[in-house]
């Protein structure tokens, strides 16, 4: 064998050992929510770049808003029909950008972001939905019922106003809190797990992150509020890793806020509602919705259990 041929022999040797050797950035070994690696300053732009972009994007469709609607404050916290259309857009927008960077940065495949090592379940996700739906009904009408000073409502009324916010909850909220989801569950959680290789605390980390980020984003100075934020944002995160999955975080947002905004939309006297997040407009009745946050990891992990055990029973094939 010629030298120049021993030499490509041992070359190609070489190359091989590294690709056995190299770590893949996606683990489907790993739980959902620390199954990736990267570099350590990648983390910090998926974290960083999609909350300037959503800053940006909200304030430009706001700005838009403004000029079509003729108003001198577009970035009130009143919301009507075309800024809560203009919100539910750049949201969505957003989170679909900030999984779009992580795929490109990490160079996993994006199906790995919303749920591992499973593929995604439109059965779970219907389930989760409607007992979402339960759960969240429960608890506001359980505020409704110990504190109706706490929920802004005044009376009831249907007008072209109610009409357009509702036609915008309907078909744009679940655009909004899918986006939420795939930006702080889908993407920062991961991104920021993947500073830390044991998985317990990796988890541990990248859901504290992302559930503080989810909180200091939606710009809140009310201790109470800022609290349930971050308690909510705790609880999807949780429920991501026990279903290794974005179905549940996405069900139970998607029917926090439609239901929310619904409520308020039908409680304003036929009038735009305000999103107020400023000191004092917490208090101990957001204990209510803590609780219904409980009751939702709850009801995931009873569900998640009997599917496992099914599966080993030979009863589903969970993994598919």
């Amino acid at each position: 064998m010629s030298q120049e041929k021993r030499n490509e022999v041992e070359n190609n040797a070489a190359e091989g050992a590294v690709l056995k050797n190299a770590r893949p950035a996606y683990d489907s070994t790993r739980p959902f929510g620390a199954h990736i690696r990267m570099s350590w300053w990648k983390p910090l732009a998926i974290i960083v770049v999609p909350s300037v972009l959503l800053i940006v994007v909200q304030v430009l469709f706001r700005m838009v808003v403004g000029l079509i609607e003729g108003s001198d404050e577009p970035l009130s916290a009143a919301y009507t029909p075309l800024r809560y259309l203009s919100d539910s857009l750049s949201i969505g927008v957003t989170g679909v950008l900030a999984v779009l960077l992580f795929v490109w940065m990490a160079k996993v495949p994006w199906r790995s972001l919303l749920s591992s090592p499973r593929g995604w379940d439109r059965k779970r996700f219907v389930q989760y939905l409607i007992g979402a739906a339960l759960l969240v009904g429960a608890g506001n009408g359980v505020v409704a019922l110990v504190a109706p000073e706490a929920t802004g409502w005044t009376t009831f009324g249907f007008t072209g106003t109610t009409m357009a916010m509702l036609v915008v909850t309907l078909f744009f909220t679940p655009i909004q809190s899918a986006g939420e989801e795939l930006m702080y569950r889908s993407a920062v959680m991961p991104a920021a797990a993947s500073w830390v290789r044991p998985v317990l605390p990796a988890l541990a980390f990248g859901l504290l992150i992302s559930s503080l980020h989810f909180a200091v984003m939606h710009g809140s100075t009310d201790p109470w509020l800022f609290g349930y934020l971050f308690v909510f944002g705790a609880s999807t995160a949780l429920i991501a890793i026990i279903s290794r999955g974005m179905e549940a975080s996405i069900a139970f947002h998607i029917a926090n806020n439609v239901m929310a905004s619904t409520v308020n939309s039908l409680m304003a006297g036929g009038e735009v509602f305000t999103l107020d997040r400023s000191t004092e407009t917490g208090g101990p009745f957001l204990l209510i919705l803590v609780a219904v946050n409980v009751a939702m990891v709850a009801l995931v992990w009873i569900r998640e259990r009997r599917a496992g055990a099914a599966e080993q029973t030979g009863l589903t094939n969970d993994m598919k």
